[in-house]
């Protein structure tokens, strides 16, 4: 059975870079940009209301936070604080989402229109905006701090840790910069690489892992490498230079409270007339050995998601393409060709938290994806069916006495 074409939440009037869902509400923040002083195009982060409405997961306009002549390119969410990264320097933003005390109309927003809503329509259409109740969100620009150096400046990679109290950055100028939060205070700064940071993973005990252009994936304590990562050490045939590292993220492991798994994608450094494959390899989390890597497909792989369980991976592609794999085998279980019409720039699972549960309406998972088409994507995974256990039981019992009962039948005196 083919998978269901995503359907269409959201479309924004420039492209977006990055998406994010917040942990505890129903919301979606989405940002990206046209270079407002060459093009017009404005820029900005944009905060979306995430609903079931009839059965379909629909999404609402509540704020446009206008960014002036800057795109945000990446970004992290910690609370109700946003890091995002914008040329060669990292925002601090802080939003406040206010429930409406009744029926609204839409704000008055420089920016935007509040409680004007996007219903999804069939087939993933948006109909003309209806009103809606009137969210007010505040945004508040807390700092500003350069976190790239090099001449063509680009900040291309930023986490928070998990109690938020770090945040990493990387870019172009291949040095891996933490800040002390929410002073913002630089603790320490280095060259993790020869060349642009790709992605960056915050893993326990304070280790941080590193995705450079430079061919290498490092694993950090402080500014002491601990170990480079080596995925096709098990691949005869592939020499060290045929591939790069596209990017890093650690990952829960499913029934078991505290274990992490880091997952890293490897994509071709050159491109050939008949591509290659790209892998996907599952790491030990304190070792980092690798467990298992399979291929994931010739398409480029642009961007990588992990749920808050650690049970799927979700990844976008050039070609703008979106995949879904098992965590566990790096199976696919969900693909559709060329969803977007361009490259997937950023992907990310609806949480598993009590408000995100009641999004899925019945699904297993969701996965957002964003692009420089300027549309917001969702790809809703349904509930892999499986028999209960007691059900597996009955019927173990019922084959062992079937097979009794035929060996008496076969022999006679067997019992």
């Amino acid at each position: 059975m083919a998978p269901r074409r995503p359907a269409e939440l959201y479309r924004a009037p420039f492209p977006l870079y990055t998406v994010r869902l917040h942990p505890r509400r129903p919301l979606a923040i989405t940002a990206g940009g046209g270079g407002a002083a060459k093009t017009g195009i404005r820029n900005g982060v944009h905060f979306l209301r995430l609903e079931q409405i009839g059965g379909q997961l629909s999404a609402s306009l509540l704020h446009c936070h206008d960014t002036e002549t800057r795109a945000t390119m990446t970004m992290a969410l910690a609370g109700d604080v946003i890091a995002a990264g914008q040329d060669n320097s990292c925002h601090i933003l802080r939003f406040s989402l206010q429930e409406p005390e009744g029926p609204g109309t839409a704000g008055k927003d420089g920016g935007g229109a509040q409680g004007v809503r996007r219903r999804r329509g069939p087939g993933g259409a948006a109909p003309g905006p209806t009103q809606g109740r009137a969210h007010e969100v505040r945004v508040e620009s807390l700092q500003r701090v350069r976190t790239d150096f090099s001449p063509d400046a680009l900040q291309k990679a930023v986490r928070f840790s998990a109690d938020g109290a770090l945040l990493a950055t990387g870019g172009a100028d291949g040095f891996l910069r933490l800040w002390e939060f929410p002073s913002m205070k630089k603790t320490l700064e280095f060259r993790a690489h020869d060349g642009e940071i790709e992605d960056i993973a915050l893993g326990p005990d304070n280790k941080v892992v590193t995705a450079g252009r430079d061919f290498q994936c490092c694993v950090w304590q402080q500014d002491q490498l601990v170990t480079g990562l080596r995925w096709h050490e098990n691949l005869p045939g592939i020499p060290d230079k045929a591939y790069r590292y596209q990017a890093c993220r650690f990952g829960a492991v499913e029934g078991s409270a505290g274990a992490l798994r880091l997952y890293t994608v490897q994509v071709p450094h050159k491109r050939e007339r008949r591509p290659p494959p790209c892998y996907l390899t599952k790491w030990d989390g304190k070792s980092f050995l690798p467990l298992l890597t399979r291929p994931c497909g010739s398409e480029v792989v642009s961007c990588l998601s992990i749920s808050d369980s650690g049970t799927f991976l979700g990844l976008g592609t050039v070609t703008g393409s979106v995949a879904i794999h098992i965590a566990f085998s790096l199976q696919r279980l969900y693909y559709v060709k060329e969803a977007h019409g361009i490259v997937v720039t950023d992907v990310a699972f609806v949480p598993e938290s009590r408000p995100g549960r009641e999004l899925l309406g019945g699904h297993e998972a969701a996965l957002l994806s964003v692009a420089v088409d300027s549309r917001c994507k969702v790809h809703l995974l349904p509930t892999r069916r499986s028999l209960p256990v007691w059900l597996l039981l009955l019927l173990c019992a019922g084959l062992i006495v079937a097979t009794i009962l035929l060996l008496q039948l076969a022999f006679p005196g067997f019992l």
